[in-house]
């Protein structure tokens, strides 16, 4: 047999049987989602949800919405937050053409045209699609609606601290700087003398003076690591009983956790009625839905459990140290302050804050540490809402896989596959452990003088002494 030559030259075939292209047997996690939501009819929903934006007659045909979708799904079960590393990592992979559906002879999506696809489509049908998902885990009895669970994080924006402006006239940090220097008598400043004029200066980088001139809706924050950054606040509510997530939104990340708690569980309440009109299998919810809502004590406020309580939703939330309170004046605000403080100290409160941290955390790691959107590549809160719902599509479908199959990601089965292959090995170490295959051990007696354990010979049965003296 010859060597073959990587770089033999050769001249390239002008046509290809298609019996000679490559196959592949696909990935079984793919494969089986691919069955669930054909079986639904997601295609056949998203192209009546999507048909508005695409013209009847004329034209090319353009990106199917069943293989965008399913190309957003991928970047969250592959780790990926941007549109080009999703256009690389399906280009690159034959399963994952096999999950979108695209023919070896055609290639995958480009970057630009997912960009001009998400852009296509508004926010509304986004949401629609994230109810379709919603719906499919009620028919699989993964949605109750009855308890609640809302927390917020923040989303880094795509935008550099250095690149804000004024609001006012336009100016940049920068210039801001260099006059504030020409003020104080500094001609021409250095980077030093800006650095520190910068660190010296109070109340700087406020929102309501500075913004991003490409990113107008990220805000100036603290993130979760301490870093000063623009960003977006991320805020969801999910099923505190089985872990689903039941309304996402994106607000500005300087809005307080008290302010932006109504609009994201109008939101959850708004899917849980779309499920409950049309619920899919005879699914019956919670009546009525969303009896209790669980939180943390950033969203403990006087006004707040009020609310809460004036649309008859019973409130756990964790109470800060606030020392002592004054309640003249205030009879509702004591009794809601009261009630709730009740509540968490009885069983079903403990047992729901201790959940909380579990069920509320739970998604937000998976979706946006393992799902990679800790850092959003779109800019405006349409585009980071519309990439976000589906994220949080894709994390309902992780909980209905693992129901089903007991694998949520792609990933879960290499571990399973690991953990087979580790099998063997175990049954192997403990069969050779087993008492039955050790070889007989000497048996031991104290020695009077030495009170230590001396072997016993096996012929004789009298103890072996050894030459120490005990000293």
């Amino acid at each position: 047999m010859a060597m073959g030559k990587r770089d033999r030259e050769s001249q390239d075939p002008i046509w290809v049987k298609t019996a000679d292209l490559p196959r592949s047997q696909g990935h079984p996690f793919y494969q089986r989602l691919n069955v669930i939501l054909r079986e639904r009819g997601f295609d056949d929903f998203v192209e009546r949800a999507c048909a508005r934006f695409y013209a009847r007659t004329m034209g090319r045909p353009g990106l199917a919405p069943g293989v965008y979708f399913r190309c957003l799904l991928v970047g969250y079960f592959e780790g990926i937050g941007s549109e080009r590393g999703i256009d690389w990592r399906c280009s690159d992979s034959l399963s994952l053409r096999g999950f979108l559906g695209v023919p070896l002879e055609k290639s995958t999506p480009d970057h630009s045209t997912l960009s001009r696809t998400r852009r296509l489509i508004d926010v509304e049908t986004h949401v629609e699609v994230f109810g379709w998902v919603l719906g499919l885990l009620a028919e699989h009895d993964l949605v109750t609606g009855k308890t609640l669970g809302v927390d917020a994080t923040t989303l880094e924006a795509n935008a550099a601290m250095r690149s804000i402006v004024r609001r006012d006239g336009g100016q940049s940090y920068q210039d801001f700087l260099t006059g504030l220097a020409r003020a104080s008598g500094i001609e021409t400043p250095t980077r030093e003398d800006l650095a520190r004029i910068d660190r010296d200066r109070k109340g700087k980088g406020g929102n309501a003076e500075w913004a991003h001139p490409h990113d107008p809706d990220a805000r100036i924050t603290k993130m979760k690591d301490g870093r000063t950054h623009l960003a977006h606040k991320l805020e969801h509510a999910a099923d505190m009983q089985t872990g689903a997530v039941l309304g996402v939104t994106v607000q500005p990340a300087d809005r307080g956790d008290t302010a932006s708690i109504a609009h994201t569980m109008l939101e959850a309440m708004k899917q849980l009625d779309r499920v409950r009109e049309d619920p899919v299998g005879g699914v019956a919810l919670a009546d009525p839905i969303v009896q209790e809502a669980v939180v943390d004590k950033g969203y403990h406020s006087n006004q707040t459990l009020v609310d809460l309580e004036d649309i008859g939703v019973r409130v756990y939330a964790s109470e800060p140290r606030r020392g002592r309170r004054n309640w003249k004046g205030k009879p509702r605000e004591r009794r809601a302050v009261l009630a709730n403080r009740r509540r968490i100290r009885g069983t079903r409160g403990r047992s729901l804050l201790r959940r909380r941290g579990e069920v509320l955390e739970r998604p937000l790691a998976h979706g946006l540490e393992t799902g990679g959107l800790r850092r959003v590549h779109v800019r405006g809160h349409a585009n980071v809402l519309k990439r976000v719902l589906v994220l949080f599509g894709g994390v309902n479908l992780s909980l209905l896989m693992r129901t089903l199959t007991g694998r949520g990601t792609p990933r879960g089965l290499q571990g399973a596959a690991k953990a087979a292959r580790a099998r063997p090995v175990r049954l192997f170490g403990a069969l050779v452990n087993a008492p039955a295959l050790r070889p007989p051990r000497e048996p031991m007696i104290v020695h009077p003088a030495h009170h230590r354990r001396l072997p016993r010979s096996t012929l004789s049965g009298r103890a072996i002494l050894t030459s120490a003296t005990g000293c």
